[in-house]
This record gives C-alpha cells, structure tokens and sequence, in this order.
C-alpha cells in the first residue's frame, strides 16, 4: 500500500483540522494510508523577493531531494505560489511522481472579509486531492464535477465534489501496480 505523507510547510501554524480532513479524503479517494509528516525544515530558498510568492517548481524539487520515505509527500502551506507563466497558482504536481504542493492562499480570495473555516478546508482539500491526483497520473478532467477538472478561480473550485469521476477512478485503477508487480 502506498503512503502519502502530509507535510505542512507554511509559515502560519499548521491548521490541524485541515490536515485531518485531506488525510481522511485522501485515503478514501485513493485508498492509500496518508499520514501526518511533521518536520521543522522549510524550503525558503523557494520564496521569490521580486514577485512576493514562493515557486511551486522550486518547492517540488526541494521536497524530492529531502527523500521521504516511500510513498508520495503533498506539502501544504498558506504561502502564495506561483510558476513563471501564471500569477499564481493552487498547487502544482510531478505527474507520475512522488511529490505534490497546495497553498491556501488564494482559496479565499478576498483578505478584506474573515474566511470561512469551513469553505476554506473544503476548497483546500479539494485542491489537495487534484494535486495528488496528478502524482498517480491522472491529467485534467473535462468534467467541472469531478476534482480532476482544472480551476483557475474559487467558483470552479466551488463547483467540484471531493471525489474523482467514475471515468478518472477507472483511469487510476488502471495504472494501479497488479498484485505481484513492483509499484
């Protein structure tokens, strides 16, 4: 069975509700054992001075070259990410690969007005689980529902369910290891 380890990376305390939501979404949705990584070490190399946010790439490969132990790592943080051609962005993913990030940042778009706690650790999950979803390989869903669709605002977060689609569960048994191959 495959872990994923959940690693808060962010500079503000980590929001231990939020966490024990992904993990529990994350295991039905994948059924993987996720579990909680916690760790001092930040990548602060990945902050960018000029623009004010972190790179999401940078954060990636930082989290690769740690070497968590088997499995996947999705680091979550309220830092704001970015990757060059985009103002900014949810998360980012190696696809196929062992590593995924997501920021709460911009899951509440306005800074004037208080977050809602819970809308906020909805949408996060749902990002958590997209950004994970990529790390098993799955690509982006054409279904708004599904929580493999692409979003680039809070409604399209809005608008999906914390589960994959029947066609994306298909696609991610798909290229699930069979018994006796090597994951």
């Amino acid at each position: 069975m495959t872990d994923v380890h959940l690693w808060w990376i962010g500079a503000d305390a980590p929001d231990n509700e939020l966490l024990d939501d992904v993990r529990r979404h994350v295991e039905v949705a994948f059924g993987v054992r996720a579990r909680h990584y916690r760790h001092t070490d930040r990548p602060v190399h990945a902050f960018d001075h000029r623009r004010g946010q972190h790179s999401s790439t940078e954060i990636l490969r930082w989290l690769v070259q740690r070497g968590i132990p088997a499995g996947r790592v999705l680091a979550i943080t309220d830092g704001d990410l970015f990757i060059p051609i985009l103002t900014f962005v949810y998360g980012e993913a190696q696809l196929g690969g062992a590593a995924a990030v997501v920021s709460t940042a911009r899951l509440w778009p306005d800074p004037d007005v208080r977050p809602d706690p819970v809308l906020l650790r909805a949408r996060a999950v749902k990002e958590c689980l997209h950004e994970l979803g990529h790390t098993f390989g799955l690509l982006h869903c054409p279904l708004p529902q599904c929580v493999m669709s692409r979003s680039v605002n809070v409604t399209e977060v809005d608008a999906k369910l914390p589960v994959l689609c029947s066609d994306c569960v298909q696609r991610y048994r798909e290229q699930l290891p069979r018994k006796g191959e090597l994951p």
